[in-house]
């Protein structure tokens, strides 16, 4: 009697699903699609999973650089998660970082991958500086659902719940999620998936903070320390041509086992 294969799980996309903000450099990244790895075994048992991400990319960089490695790993399962870091350049076309996001769906799909992907939420809400960028986010999150529902790719609707753009769930940079935020993000696309056990308590909200309104001077002084901190580096990045994936390779390249949690 043979030995079922193993459910191969591989992750596409950029810094998100890589992991920032979900543990350090150091000691090592978990991430979403990390912690989705561990509710897969659940259910399918023996596990393997890749995480080709690398942070920094462009949507037609994951397509070029990562879809051909996934293609060959012959997923059961792939998420595809990219658009972010297009979305904060300067010259942004909705329609072709759509392209690419449908085609990696559509060679997944016809390979007979399960795909899902996800919605961003407005980073207006979460950044008060990036409010030119709500429109760009609004006309990708159309045509990421119109080619999700072409191809049938599970999509996790994260931009339609408020709690998604709760500070808590993101880390200082604003930019990435937090550990609790990594989580939610879990537990959106296991709930899309259908996972046995999965619910919609992803989407509640988290508990009152025990100060909801901080003073317009706190507020100032928070605005200016992340400008120095974090916009002010990746102006200069971009003003040198340069990324924070530069030189970086995947963390999982591979499909190795998952071990449950």
């Amino acid at each position: 009697m043979s030995t079922p294969r193993p459910f191969h799980y591989v992750a596409l996309g950029d810094s998100q699903t890589e992991g920032l903000g979900d543990g350090e450099e150091s000691t090592g990244l978990r991430g979403w699609a990390d912690r989705l790895a561990q509710t897969l075994t659940r259910t399918e048992g023996d596990v393997r999973y890749a995480n080709l991400a690398v942070r920094g990319r462009v949507a037609a960089e994951v397509r070029a650089g990562q879809l051909p490695s996934a293609l060959a790993l012959r997923p059961d399962l792939a998420t595809v998660v990219a658009g972010m870091n297009d979305l904060l350049r300067p010259r942004f076309d909705a329609d072709e970082v759509a392209g690419d996001l449908e085609g990696m769906f559509a060679a997944l799909t016809a390979q007979g991958a399960r795909v899902a992907t996800l919605t961003f939420p407005d980073v207006s809400q979460i950044t008060p500086l990036a409010r030119p960028l709500s429109p760009r986010v609004n006309a990708l999150n159309t045509r990421i659902r119109e080619a999700a529902a072409r191809h049938g790719v599970f999509l996790a609707e994260t931009s339609h719940h408020a709690v998604v753009t709760d500070p808590r769930l993101w880390s200082e940079d604003r930019l990435h999620a937090s550990p609790l935020g990594h989580a939610r993000i879990a537990a959106a696309v296991a709930h899309a998936l259908g996972l046995p056990g999965a619910d919609d308590s992803w989407t509640h909200p988290l508990p009152a903070p025990p100060h909801p309104h901080p003073s317009l001077l706190r507020n100032a002084a928070a605005e200016a320390r992340w400008v120095a901190a974090f916009l002010g580096p990746w102006l200069g990045r971009r003003l040198r041509g340069r990324s924070s994936g530069d030189g970086r390779v995947a963390k999982r390249p591979e499909l190795t086992a998952v071990h449950p949690q």
